[in-house]
């Protein structure tokens, strides 16, 4: 066991959400990188087993459990991991099921917010081990209709001007994030090509074309991403 190779796992929920570039991070950084196709009802592994756990976003809400049955499984495996101290990162999707298992609420967002938006760190984002070598505003890219509350006993770490519950830090070791720092260009190709329904004509949902123009912050939210996951994988507590 104590000679194992380091491990990141991801829980993929639909085929064209994957790691995207958290997969980058943990194969350059030494990490065996496994996932679960929970839409192929593969099995969930031990959490004992991993290091690090990266829950990906999905299209679907928190709460279909009759289109998607092994919701529930994940919960319960989410809870379990939260129990044993595993570092876990959640976007967008995995940030929701983070929050639900921790006992919030989990609602329709004022508005829909797709495209590149600025991210604003609250006060305590500023100081947060896991959040303080972030710049106070950035730019991130976001794809969701959907909010969560802040869990009790987690830090607030950032809003937007759309949506005030962006990231949240829970026991030093869960970070979960409403917004999307690893999505790469071939992620939000394949965003557009199997979800472009959803951009209609509301004031914080953008159309294609100025969503590819933002193409140029992807280096930089990598490098974000880079402090995030850099800041999680070194924190002992």
């Amino acid at each position: 066991m104590k000679n194992r190779q380091k491990r990141v796992h991801f829980l993929q929920h639909v085929p064209f959400e994957d790691s995207a570039n958290i997969g980058l991070w943990a194969q350059k950084n030494g990490y065996l990188l496994t996932n679960t196709k929970l839409f192929n009802n593969e099995n969930l592994p031990d959490e004992n087993d991993i290091d690090i756990l990266a829950i990906m976003g999905g299209p679907m809400n928190i709460y279909q459990y009759r289109d998607y049955p092994w919701l529930k499984d994940e919960k319960i495996f989410i809870e379990k991991a939260i129990a044993k101290k595993v570092k876990i990162i959640g976007v967008c999707l995995g940030a929701q099921l983070i929050a639900d298992v921790l006992g919030v609420k989990i609602s329709q967002n004022h508005n829909i917010e797709i495209g590149w938006h600025e991210i604003q760190l609250t006060e305590t984002g500023t100081t947060s081990k896991l959040f303080k070598n972030l710049p106070n505003q950035f730019t991130a890219f976001h794809w969701h209709g959907d909010t969560f509350e802040i869990p009790t006993g987690a830090l607030h770490l950032a809003k937007s001007k759309a949506c005030e519950n962006q990231a949240f830090q829970y026991d030093n070791n869960v970070i979960a994030l409403q917004f999307h720092l690893e999505y790469s260009v071939e992620s939000i190709e394949k965003m557009l090509e199997h979800c472009s329904n959803e951009l209609i004509d509301t004031p914080f949902v953008q159309k294609e074309k100025q969503i590819r123009q933002g193409y140029s912050y992807i280096d930089k939210d990598m490098e974000y991403l880079n402090i995030l996951l850099g800041q999680l994988s070194e924190n002992n507590d």
